[in-house]
């Protein structure tokens, strides 16, 4: 499974959505002008980067379901 390209990607997305989420989480600790400025922004990538990982993982069981690699 870990040389299942398909699964790196995933693998891949879901990390990028940890990472925009703890640097959402960071900011709003921080709080002051960073949060101020930035924290909307952050939750619309978190939001579509949470989209991609998921159409993602569904292509994935989807493709492992119809007997691929």
């Amino acid at each position: 499974m870990m040389q299942d390209p398909l699964f790196i990607v995933v693998a891949i997305a879901v990390l990028v959505v940890l990472g925009i989420l703890m640097i959402g989480i960071a900011g709003f600790a921080r709080g002051g002008d960073f949060n101020k400025k930035h924290a909307n922004r952050i939750m619309r990538y978190r939001i579509a980067a949470q989209f991609i990982a998921v159409l993602l993982i569904l292509l994935f069981v989807f493709v492992r379901r119809m007997g691929g690699s």
